[in-house]
């Protein structure tokens, strides 16, 4: 793994050894917080889903007040706070196994549904086992630009990618509805790498969570609220608008900020457990906060800490942090962290710049760092 860009003084070199070591080191920090799970974790994640459910009831029940202007807007944060916890802290984190070990049938990641239009099992195939296998690898993690966005310099530009802030902005207002579409690989389909007969399961799945998705927030419950059918429905809309939205800019400031590296297949393949670890820290970035801040983004403003531990406990992120800050200060590596301001901003600064040619942005710079691995001996070299 080398990334060839270089920083103030020279790129960072780490030897086999230091990366072992440091895989080493993860490895005890996992084994540590999997031993002490417990009671408070159980209380925890049990407190999240009464907030849950307490902030939908509300949010559901204030839309019959709807004729009035602040139980409406009441209504849409209550309403937007329920799909928020349900989608950050309680369906992501769920669905990546982080509460299996509970045996709770409601926890269960292989049969828990949650509150949006994509599919779970969709979502775990192209989030868990794609995206989080092969983080910022180009051509195997399609989270980079999501099919859709310039989000790196190593993505060849061509006039297309002068809509780039255009096509981030409807990501982002539609975030649920490009989560869904993403595993059918649109752009390979428009290519003619993929065919109707491999994404037919794909197609009929997306159509029916969907189509029960429509159902409820747009057709039952604001039926049920009878003449109040229009502000009801109008409470819905914003309120998955808000959630989209507050996703997005989540997801896009744990990956896309300044800093962030990427990574060929090349440079990775073969990786060791350390060299993985590695990659998971360079390729992701951090957001600063209060307790509620974190909370609310599903502990994913850790995610240096999820994707180097995506099947832990995200509560315990928190926790785990200073440690591995102080790992990655140990052997020199960067550790990407900012408040959301900063975070957001540096993302759309650079979907704004990637859309525009090289000749006119120039090329930016990133921390080097150089991880030597040791030279694989082929079968002609040895002697005998």
């Amino acid at each position: 793994m080398t990334i060839l860009t270089e920083t103030e003084n020279g790129p960072l070199v780490l030897s086999p050894e230091q990366v072992a070591e440091i895989g080493r080191e993860l490895d005890a920090l996992r084994d540590r917080i999997t031993a002490d799970l417990g009671e408070r974790d159980r209380e925890y994640i049990y407190s999240i889903i009464k907030a849950q459910r307490g902030f939908e009831i509300a949010g559901r029940g204030l839309m019959y007040l709807g004729f009035l202007p602040p139980f409406w807007l009441a209504g849409v944060a209550a309403l937007s706070l329920s799909k928020i916890l349900d989608n950050m802290e309680i369906g992501h984190n769920v669905m990546h196994g982080q509460w299996d070990w509970m045996r709770e049938p409601g926890l269960n990641s292989r049969v828990f549904e949650w509150d949006t239009v994509c599919p779970a099992d969709q979502w775990k195939h192209s989030h868990n086992y794609m995206h989080h296998t092969y983080t910022n690898i180009h051509g195997r993690d399609r989270d980079i630009g999501y099919g859709v966005l310039r989000i790196d310099e190593s993505q060849q530009w061509n006039p297309y990618y002068l809509g780039n802030p255009v096509y981030a902005l409807a990501l982002m207002l539609l975030f649920e509805w490009g989560v869904m579409l993403h595993d059918l690989e649109a752009d390979n389909i428009v290519k003619g790498k993929r065919k109707w007969a491999d994404i037919k399961r794909l197609a009929k799945g997306q159509i029916r969570k969907a189509g029960r998705q429509v159902l409820k927030d747009y057709i039952v419950f604001p039926l049920l609220s009878g003449p109040l059918f229009v502000s009801t429905l109008a409470g819905n809309v914003t309120a998955n608008l808000v959630r989209n939205v507050w996703a997005y800019s989540i997801i896009f400031c744990g990956h896309f900020p300044s800093g962030v590296q990427t990574f060929t297949e090349e440079e990775t393949e073969n990786e060791t457990r350390g060299e993985w670890y590695v990659r998971q820290m360079l390729g992701s970035a951090n957001i600063s906060g209060s307790k509620l801040f974190h909370i609310l983004s599903g502990n994913l403003s850790h995610q240096i800490e999820h994707h180097l531990f995506p099947d832990l406990p995200a509560n315990r992120y928190p926790e785990i942090a200073p440690e591995v800050r102080a790992l990655c200060e140990k052997y020199g590596l960067p550790y990407n962290t900012g408040r959301f301001s900063k975070q957001v901003g540096s993302v759309w600064l650079k979907i704004c710049k990637l859309a525009l040619p090289p000749a006119i942005v120039g090329k930016g710079s990133q921390p080097g760092v150089i991880v030597m691995r040791e030279r694989q001996v082929e079968p002609s070299e040895v002697g005998g």
